[in-house]
């Protein structure tokens, strides 16, 4: 047992070298070998813990590169976690990401136990609406259905039609064939949506605290910087941000576009640890970003992991009422496409 979650201080033994040898060589571009010194008896024992209690663990490109290339399981944005967590066998699911994910991955699976390392690891886009805010909306636009993103809370996903991604949100919306949805929270990504689609999109003024910050100046000053540079926006940014981008898409989104067109150097404008990630997968290409972190995401640690499968908690519980009704809207959107043609 660790004496605090946040500290690293196991053991690095000859064993332990030998058990990792083979994982560092994914992160050694990132990480260095005194980092690696550090983490390794970590990733070790969770290791051995995954298997001793048929856990998974499910990693957001948002972690940190010993969590996501070394101990995850499953790697993605929100909608390739939850269909791992629909179709996992496994008893456990860890969570490397935020409250709302785990959350969902609760909705799939039930009967499963689902660990999210740190509880404290929540959304501001999470905690910008509420059920009641829904409830409002309906009242509002009598007969409009609500699409909601998932970075939301199961309360407000039990008021909702069908979730969506930013990954798969404008098929979630054509799919509904109506003229009019309520989309919610995130103002830009609605707004973003609006755009490739003749829906009407009724808004709500949720914002991401990390994707809010970008500005279209800086875009401008990073091609100034760096002549010839591709920049890649997630659609959660401001407008004036996805103006001045080559490509808007999901997470998943800018990895498969960095995977088929390996352009020499990119900037990625989302949170820093999604371009950190894949400095070890794509050698050739220079990441160049301006850096914004999720504080939530940050929550998450080796040490954290590592708790949570010893002692088994903390454990997600959803209320079963709301769970019934949330967990339709999540299979609905799981039932739903992959968008893979959100370029501008």
């Amino acid at each position: 047992m660790i004496a605090a979650p946040d500290r690293l201080n196991l053991p690095y033994t000859s064993d332990v070298t030998l058990a990792t040898r083979h994982l560092y060589e994914r992160v050694s571009r990132s990480v260095t070998s005194a980092e690696w010194e550090l983490y390794a008896p970590y990733v070790a024992r969770i290791e051995d813990l995954k298997r001793e209690r048929n856990a998974v663990v499910l990693a957001h490109h948002y972690q940190s590169a010993e969590i996501y290339r070394c101990v995850a399981d499953v790697v993605g944005d929100s909608l390739t976690l939850a269909q791992a967590a629909a179709s996992t066998d496994a008893d456990t699911i860890v969570m490397c990401g935020v409250h709302f994910m785990a959350e969902t991955a609760k909705l799939l699976n039930p009967g499963k136990i689902v660990l999210l390392p740190d509880l404290a690891a929540g959304c501001s886009l999470a905690d910008s609406i509420t059920a009641d805010d829904v409830r409002a909306l309906r009242a509002a636009h009598p007969g409009v259905p609500v699409v909601t993103y998932v970075n939301t809370s199961a309360a407000v996903k039990a008021e909702s039609d069908v979730c969506c991604t930013s990954a798969n949100a404008v098929a979630v919306v054509e799919s509904l064939g109506v003229p009019k949805v309520i989309f919610l929270p995130d103002q830009y990504l609605a707004a973003y949506v609006a755009t490739k689609t003749s829906v009407e999109i009724v808004t709500w003024q949720g914002h991401c605290e990390v994707h809010e910050r970008f500005t279209g100046a800086e875009i401008a000053e990073l091609r100034e910087m760096h002549p010839g540079i591709v920049v890649l926006a997630h659609p959660e940014c401001p407008p004036d941000v996805l103006a001045a981008s080559d490509f808007v898409g999901s997470t998943t989104a800018m990895l498969g576009y960095c995977s088929e067109r390996r352009p020499a150097r990119v900037a990625m404008i989302t949170e820093c640890s999604m371009a950190g990630n894949l400095v070890d997968a794509f050698p050739e290409i220079e990441f160049t970003q301006p850096c914004n972190l999720c504080p939530h995401m940050r929550r998450i640690t080796l040490p954290k992991i590592l708790r949570a499968l010893e002692t088994m908690t903390p454990q997600i519980e959803i209320d079963t009422a709301v769970a019934e009704r949330a967990r339709r809207a999540v299979e609905r959107m799981t039932a739903v496409r992959r968008d893979q043609s959100p370029a501008t």
